[in-house]
């Protein structure tokens, strides 16, 4: 049993149940034993692998929609570059050195920032990007960015921010909730208290007992912040993650260790914990402060972007091992069966920008 299964069991037995929210926000992030807090999550060592990690392509095409970007938005400076939930910093290491080929100059005039609550991962972050050419600052929020137009991305950051669980009981939805059996082990449980259901998806009225609904009002409150930003200040956001277009029932809620799936409820502190993100609500909240909003499959962004191109330019100086590996890359990265469609691409510019691969369509 880990130390902090402990301590929750503990709590709960002097409190009462913990919501679902509560409950992933004290496995990820509890400043003693949260998962974010004491593991080392990345690559094939840690517990996943993210996109970054699988191939440099990635940054550097995400990179190249970043300046996009820019130059579409009246190329502002001063502005910030910022990544937020960097990880281990190799995402902005590839964005900083495909930037300085393709503009110098901006390199030099920006100012990049990292947004990061982890003191662990910063120190990580920092030894990453030792000897980059770029003044880079760390944050924990963007409420402390500067007040200067901001350009930002985020790569599997909205996943693992607490979402709230409702179960379908008695005719009822009532919030789910973390409790302990007759033996005091941790189990999921239905609490007291209903939910409307005009703020659950439109099938929510018609679900069968022991269906779940999932709402997220943190990633909500996220994304209202980095929008109003950009709606007062300027610039543009890129937000890749896994997740669904539109909205549904259904349980998402997943523990992942060593790159194997596992109860959610078995290690706290010692799993990582996510959902799959709600993209339909965070364009709604873009939209709803009057910036454009679109949305795609990471692999059709990817190939839209160049990744073919960008792979072959590689692979062209390499042997036979050194292209089969560019081509798992690839099919990692863009593939319909691997991240090409369980990943989503979000996009928010001001209303009427127009930046490749995504139009007023979609």
């Amino acid at each position: 049993m880990t130390a902090l299964k402990q301590r929750i069991k503990r709590l709960i037995a002097a409190n009462g149940p913990i919501s679902v929210a509560d409950y992933m926000a004290l496995c990820l992030f509890d400043p003693e034993d949260g998962y974010y807090t004491n593991r080392e999550p990345f690559g094939v060592a840690g517990d996943f692998t993210t996109a970054p990690e699988i191939s440099q392509m990635f940054g550097e095409l995400v990179a190249v929609w970043l300046h996009t970007a820019w130059q579409a938005t009246g190329r502002p400076l001063p502005v910030t570059i910022a990544e937020i939930g960097p990880g281990r910093g190799t995402l902005m290491k590839d964005i900083l050195r495909t930037l300085l080929k393709l503009d110098p100059s901006l390199v030099a005039q920006a100012s990049f920032a990292m947004i990061e609550t982890s003191p662990r991962l910063v120190e990580i972050q920092k030894k990453t990007l030792t000897g980059t050419q770029a003044r880079i600052d760390w944050h924990q929020s963007i409420e402390t960015l500067p007040a200067k137009p901001l350009i930002i991305v985020g790569n599997e950051l909205f996943d693992a921010i607490p979402i709230r669980q409702f179960v379908h009981a008695g005719g009822k939805w009532r919030e789910r909730m973390v409790g302990l059996n007759e033996a005091g082990e941790l189990h999921f449980l239905a609490g007291a208290a209903s939910l409307d259901t005009s703020l659950l998806p439109g099938n929510a009225t018609t679900a069968s007992d022991g269906a779940i609904s999932e709402l997220a009002p943190a990633r909500t409150a996220l994304m209202d912040a980095i929008a109003d930003r950009i709606a007062t200040l300027g610039g543009a956001g890129l937000f890749i993650d896994y997740g669904h277009l539109e909205p549904g029932i259904g349980d998402t809620l997943q523990a992942l260790r060593k790159h194997q799936y596992e109860d959610v409820l078995a290690s706290p502190g010692h799993a990582d914990i996510t959902s799959h993100v709600d993209f339909s609500a965070l364009a709604a909240t873009a939209r709803g402060k009057r910036l454009d909003a679109h949305l795609m499959t990471q692999g059709h962004f990817l190939l839209e972007m160049g990744l073919l191109e960008r792979a072959g330019h590689l692979g062209a100086a390499m042997d036979a091992a050194g292209q089969e590996k560019i081509r798992g890359q690839v099919e990692r990265l863009a593939g319909p069966s691997a991240m090409g469609d369980l990943f989503k691409v979000l996009a928010i510019l001001p209303s009427g920008t127009a930046v490749s691969p995504f139009s007023d369509a979609d």
